[in-house]
């Protein structure tokens, strides 16, 4: 994948962004992530809560793992009730790596990842060969009739 990539379509309900490693990035990509979520026609609630769980995920990996680092968005059972996957990788900690984490504010830091657990109906983090995986799921469903 190359940086010059805005993103990368896979197939109608997979979207992958790589992400600038700047504190910017977050609002950037949940701008181009609310377009994705309103074209896959999610209720206004869920595209929020997703919103939130981006840009929290985003936020861990810039502020506190290494580069480079992707967001991916996939849709699951578009066709009823499914999950929206929200995935951030990225290279590991920057302080395993000698490299001193950003701090950021100390009254809005430590929630991001309880702020995930509360929204998602799944979440958990994979480590493999090429760094860290954050991720959630939440549950889409049709709203009744």
């Amino acid at each position: 994948m190359t940086a010059q990539l805005d993103a990368v379509v896979r197939d109608a309900a997979d979207y992958i962004w790589p992400l600038s490693h700047i504190p910017e990035a977050v609002s950037v990509v949940r701008r181009r992530a609310r377009t994705v979520l309103a074209d896959w026609n999610l209720a206004p609630d869920l595209t929020e809560d997703a919103l939130l769980v981006i840009s929290e995920l985003i936020t861990n990996a810039v502020v506190h793992a290494l580069p480079p680092a992707v967001l991916r968005l996939s849709r699951a059972g578009a066709e009823g009730p499914g999950a929206l996957r929200v995935e951030v990788t990225d290279a590991g900690p920057a302080a395993a790596a000698g490299r001193p984490a950003v701090e950021p504010c100390a009254d809005e830091h430590g929630r991001g990842l309880g702020i995930v657990t509360a929204l998602a109906a799944e979440c958990g983090t994979r480590i493999h060969a090429g760094g860290i995986t954050r991720w959630a799921e939440l549950r889409v469903g049709h709203a009744p009739a």
